[in-house]
């Protein structure tokens, strides 16, 4: 599928506004190797649209596992919820750090569902370098 053409500005307000970290994982720009990328929240394959408030950004990682789904299981209730929205939706409301700052924690439904989904709690080479990033007293992101 050929990706529609996004303006620069547009680009820039979803950085400005994503403050230049993963909506998913919280992975800010400076520390991530690669540009993060903008991607559609509703995907172009399910009719999602380029407007900008369906554009977010998502770190390489993240935004592989994430594809083009928009909804998975709570591994807790067994029930189909949407997928986590950063743009509409606090990350602190569905998500916590362990103690250790290495893995994402769903406290939500929704949270639990995209924790499983996006493997934020299992992909060991996000977890090898987070715990790097621990070490240097640059994570995990409190805001």
């Amino acid at each position: 599928m050929i990706r529609p053409y996004l303006s620069s500005e547009i680009k820039q307000r979803v950085r400005q506004a994503a403050q230049h970290r993963c909506g998913y994982c919280l992975s800010p720009q400076h520390l991530v190797m690669g540009r993060l990328q903008i991607e559609h929240l509703i995907p172009l394959a399910k009719g999602g649209t380029n407007e900008e408030s369906n554009l977010w950004l998502a770190c390489s990682l993240c935004n592989a596992y994430k594809a083009d789904l928009t909804e998975a299981i709570d591994p807790q209730t067994g029930e189909m919820v949407s997928l986590f929205n950063p743009r509409f939706q606090n990350w602190f409301e569905h998500f916590e750090w362990t103690n250790d700052g290495l893995r994402v924690v769903g406290l939500t439904p929704i949270g639990r569902a995209t924790v499983m989904a996006l493997h934020l709690d299992s992909d060991l080479d996000a977890i090898m370098v987070r715990s790097w990033w621990v070490e240097a007293g640059w994570h995990p992101p409190t805001c």
